[in-house]
Parts: C-alpha cells; structure tokens; sequence
C-alpha cells in the first residue's frame, strides 16, 4: 500500500473524514485497486489532461446530450457534466449488490401482484392498508387485472448509497420510468475512446449489451401468440428532458420511436400509423407516465397519450412495461416497508438495507422529526430529481418553519430521514483531485424467464463541494462506473 508520500500536491484539497471514502482507505493509503487509476492520471501532463477533457466535453456536445433545468428563466438544456476519473468497484462489493437488487425486484413485483389481486399483504397487516390506498399513484383500475407474464416491472433503477462503514444501502427504488440508462452506456463509450489504454488495463466488466438485454426483456413480455412482437418505444416527445434517452434508446434497439399521436386504437388493439398502413403494436416500453398516457382513462387533458389504451392492455392484447400502477412500490412511503415486504414473500432478510425511515403519517415519528429537522431529510413520496425536499443541515430557519407546515397539512405526503453522509469519490475539479458525494443507479431487468443486471449503473456526482444532492437539476454530474474482474 501506498504511503504518505504518495499524497502529491494534486491532492492538497482532497478531503477525508467520517465519510467513507472510494478511493482512501485512510491519509495517505490508496484502496489497492485505485493505484493505476491515480498512477495514470497524476503522470498525464495537465495540457494533456485538458486536451481529453476538451474531447469528452466536445462528444457529449456532438450527441446531444443534454439535460433539462426546470424553474430557471435562462436557457433549460445544458450539456450533462462529466468527471473523467471513472468509479471503480470490486468483483466482491458487486456480488452482494447484484444479489440484492434481484431479492428486492423479485419482492416488489409480487408485492404489486399481491396488492392488486388477493391483498394477503394487506390482510395480514404487513402493510397498512390506508398507506397503499392513499398513495396517488396506485391504480384501482388494475384491480383483478392479469398482467401478462405476472411482470409488473420489467424495467428498474434503483438508488443505492455507501455508509461511513462501507455498506451499500438502498435510498430509493424507481419503478415508473427510470431514466438516466442511456448517460450509462454513453459515459462508457466516452470513457473507451478517451482513455484506451487505462481501460485495456482494468478491462472493467463490460455493460454494451444492456440494449440487447432490454430488447430481450421486452420480446419476453409479449401475449402469447406473438413469436415476432412489434415492439415500440412510447415518448412524451422533444420537448421532454429524457428525449435524447427515448431515441438513444429506440435506435440501439432497432425499434421504433413513437409519440401517442403515432398510436390508435380500434376494437381493443393498439396499431401505429405507418406510410404502408396501420401495424399492430404488440409491445410498449413507454416513458410516458400513467396519468398522461390514456385520456380516456386517467387524464382527460392529456395530448401525450393513447386514446383506449388502457382497455386493450386490460383485453391483454399488448404489453406495456412498465405496468400501469407500479409507482405505488417506489413511494417514499412504502419505502419504508420494504424489507417485511421481502421477509414476507421471500421468507429472507435484505440483503441490501434501507435507510431509516419515518412515516409523517405516524404522529409519533412526525413529533420526533418536527422537533429534530435541522438534523433531517425531509422528502415528498411522490417527487424526484431533488425536487421537493428539505435538507436539515443545509437548511434556514424559514424553510424548515415551511416545511414544517406543509408536513402538518398533509403527513401522508412526507416521509424524514437522518442526514446521512454518503460515500466520496475522487473528481477532476479545477487540475485537482477533490472529493465529491456520489449514488449509484443499477439497472435491473425483469423479464418473464430472468433477472437481467448489467454490471455497475450510473453514477451520480454531487459537484457542487459540499452538496449531498447528485441529480443533474441541481448540479450534479456523473462518472463512469467500472466493475472489476477480480
């Protein structure tokens, strides 16, 4: 290992403390598996380095990949930042983490199956009843429904963290319409291209055939009959902030990338418009939210959805993953139940932990998070992307007075939990190693025959020195993620 003199002056602003570091065991004393990394970048002229990070800034520019800023007055499309030095995990940190995600998809998918049909989870007072039926995002028009294949949620991304300690935990599960796959697989490819060499030398786990995985996924929801589905990509349009996603996406696959005007329905089957006529849809991965996608059945206002979709999905005459009603598991609120939910179907104890969660709907959890909101972080169960939370520590005397107000108006939208102090990573800022939060976002496939997870995820970078918060709406960037072999 490493000694003290190893710490040259590019790591002068670098900190450590209580927060458990990727890169430092301790001052001084490199984690083995990062030495080449910082060998290779600390031996890199620093006109060099700013010629690579010119060329990975000017790739994404040529993409177009871009990322929304909603609420500002000055121009909402940015370039998504990008740190260089990519996040390396061990072969061993990974299997657990990979065991974990797949008990938890497992658990949740039967966890909406149970919900929507018998209700034994509910009976049993494993879950209360009123915190699954005051959620806004569950669906009463999925009661008694047959999902095909049993999969409610073909497609997850879910949020984990490291404690001080080192141990991956999961902070939130999202089971909607996860987005952020695609800076994934392009933060991958930037990263081959700029760095060849170092990437020969890790030859980190490879995460290319995550299109191919989804694909597969997708043709495995198909009704029975359909050997060859038609298979499309359903988007809000150009003008949503994942849109680069939906086309990186839909190109990859080879499918097409439609908008709810391309898509009819006539005796309870969806068909798109074609310049050869009408073809019947067989598959929808749609990234269209529940309440937008079908005017006739939630939204009456809605321009973005499916006139009569939601009866030809009820016929079983088409697929859609996600399934209507799955953003019941990711609230916040439910959250908080999800390890009795994994012990109740699974008979096992989580092997990836949740962070300690109070319910504000409990008026004893809520007395103790109202008198303690300089040390908590407040969120609402149905939002995302930082918005709609308070973070105590960081927080004025008049936000926590508001956000006190609004958790005594309306509990059930509120869930707390501790300030916790995520792990650190090293980033490029300013020719310098700095320290900065990191998340890391999996992605989990569930199809009718496997679980499917391509090693890593996306990682998720609080730039701004000293934010707890990573989502790129408020200043956060994002790195490559590299599973080691050994």
């Amino acid at each position: 290992m490493p000694t003290e003199n190893a710490v040259r002056p590019g790591l002068d602003h670098y900190q450590l403390d209580h927060a458990y570091d990727e890169m430092f065991a301790g001052p001084g004393d490199l984690h083995a598996h990062y030495q080449p990394l910082m060998e290779h970048f600390r031996n890199l002229p620093t006109e060099e380095l700013q010629r690579k990070k010119h060329a990975a800034d000017l790739s994404f520019l040529n993409q177009g990949i871009t990322f929304t800023v909603y609420g500002r007055n000055e121009g909402t499309e940015r370039i998504f930042p990008y740190d260089l030095l990519p996040r390396l995990i061990t072969a061993r940190e990974w299997d657990r983490v990979e065991q974990g995600l797949r008990q938890r998809i497992t658990a949740l998918n039967l966890f909406l199956k149970d919900i929507y049909n018998e209700g034994r989870i509910l009976k049993d007072g494993i879950v209360p009843r009123e915190i699954v039926y005051s959620c806004k995002q569950f669906r009463r028009h999925m009661i008694g429904l047959n999902v095909p294949r049993n999969v409610y949620i073909a497609v997850v991304g879910t949020d984990l963290i490291r404690l001080e300690n080192g141990e991956f935990v999961v902070l939130e599960d999202n089971l909607r319409v996860p987005s952020g796959v695609s800076y994934m697989l392009t933060n991958r490819r930037v990263m081959k291209r700029t760095f060849p060499h170092l990437f020969s030398r890790y030859n980190p786990r490879p995460i290319e055939q995550y299109t191919q995985l989804l694909l597969g996924t997708l043709r495995s929801l198909a009704p029975e009959g359909r050997p060859e589905p038609n298979i499309v990509l359903l988007s809000p349009g150009v003008f949503n902030s994942a849109y680069y996603e939906h086309a990186y996406l839909a190109r990859q696959m080879g499918i097409e990338l439609v908008e709810g005007r391309d898509l009819s329905t006539h005796d309870n089957i969806v068909y798109m418009r074609t310049t050869s006529g009408l073809r019947q849809v067989d598959v929808i991965y749609r990234r269209v939210d529940d309440d937008f996608i079908d005017p006739l059945t939630f939204r009456p206002d809605s321009m973005l959805g499916v006139a009569g979709l939601f009866n030809a999905y009820r016929a079983g005459n088409v697929t859609l993953a996600n399934a209507f009603g799955t953003g019941v598991a990711d609230d916040k609120a439910i959250y908080a139940f999800v390890p009795s939910i994994i012990k109740y179907y699974l008979d096992e104890d989580p092997i990836l932990n949740n962070v300690k969660t109070y319910l504000m709907s409990e008026e004893k959890e809520r007395k103790y998070v109202l008198e303690n909101l300089e040390k908590m972080v407040v969120k609402a169960v149905g939002e995302s992307g930082g918005y709609g939370m308070l973070i105590g520590p960081q927080s004025s005397a008049a936000q926590r007075a508001d956000f006190a107000e609004k958790i005594q108006a309306d509990p059930r939208n509120y869930i707390a939990q501790p300030t916790i102090t995520f792990s650190r990573a090293p980033c490029l800022i300013n020719d310098g190693f700095q320290a900065r939060h990191v998340d890391l976002r999996p992605y989990v496939l569930y199809g009718s025959d496997k679980v499917s997870i391509v090693p890593g995820g996306l990682t998720r970078v609080a730039l701004n020195e000293g934010s707890l918060v990573v989502n790129s709406s408020q200043g956060g960037g994002s790195k490559d993620t590299w599973v080691l072999n050994d």
